[in-house]
């Protein structure tokens, strides 16, 4: 059975696609069967992992509104054991189409409820807003990470997405769990990041993931190559970073496969 983790924060420009991509990449390099699910507007993750957006045919949109099987949309990426749900412009209409749908929360859930047992990990991609099909991925998904970027402001918001969580906790998905809040953007020479660090550990304290996602060039250039990070230089910063974060994931689910996946996230 495969776990689904979604990536939200209404806020834009947290490294909420960043972390979906890498995180995705890294579980598939670790041997784990993921699949990457675009659920925002804007397409960033289909565009970074090699896709163009608009020669996308069929998307999750099609998936929701049309209800076309999934596997008429989904697209394997060059990375190994990871395949790609994306999206297109066509998902910002799908709020306003999904109004008067019953079971509208539900939507998304039915989707990946049909493919989920072919996957070990799910990931979606939120948009960088607390609308429908972010509500939805809340509902279809066990359990949430929550990017907050190591900068001023970091935890501005982030009451509002806790307690839209709880709301869907409480009427949708009870099962849902905050699976860890991510620090991300980390520079360690800024005195304002080691303060964020130190803030949101001591705010939430257990629910911080011990990896922090530092800046890197190399991590930021790699979407305009179309690839993840482990993809354009599995030695850099970052890659280490995403590796030893979904490492943590999977020693968190105990779900580690082998000492292989161990080592790797190490090197």
């Amino acid at each position: 059975m495969s776990k689904i983790i979604a990536l939200a924060n209404q806020k834009g420009g947290v490294g909420k696609t960043t972390s979906s991509i890498n995180l995705a990449a890294s579980l598939a390099v670790l041997e784990y069967k993921t699949l990457l699910v675009d659920a925002d507007p804007q397409a960033n993750s289909t565009s970074g992992i090699g896709f163009d957006p608009r020669n996308i045919k069929a998307s999750i949109y099609e998936c929701i509104i049309n209800q076309i099987d999934p596997h008429e949309a989904i697209q394997k990426t060059d990375t190994p054991n990871l395949d790609l749900l994306p999206a297109h412009i066509d998902l910002v209409g799908a709020e306003i189409e999904m109004i008067n749908l019953t079971g509208r929360e539900y939507k998304m859930k039915q989707v990946l409820d049909s493919v989920r047992d072919e996957y070990d990990f799910i990931i979606i991609d939120c948009s960088p807003s607390l609308g429908l099909i972010t509500i939805n991925a809340l509902t279809a998904a066990d359990s949430v990470i929550v990017p907050v970027q190591c900068e001023y402001f970091a935890l501005e918001g982030l009451g509002k997405l806790l307690n839209t969580i709880k709301i869907v906790q409480s009427r949708l998905n009870t099962t849902l769990e905050i699976e860890g809040i991510l620090l991300t953007m980390y520079d360690v020479r800024l005195r304002l990041s080691n303060q964020v660090v130190e803030e949101v550990r001591t705010h939430f304290e257990d629910m911080v993931f011990d990896t922090i996602i530092q800046r890197n060039t190399r991590l930021s250039e790699a979407p305009s190559f179309g690839v993840s990070v482990i993809m354009h230089d599995a030695n850099c910063k970052g890659a280490i970073n995403y590796l030893n974060l979904a490492r943590e994931i999977v020693n968190k689910n105990g779900l580690v496969k082998s000492k292989l996946q161990e080592t790797t996230a190490t090197i």
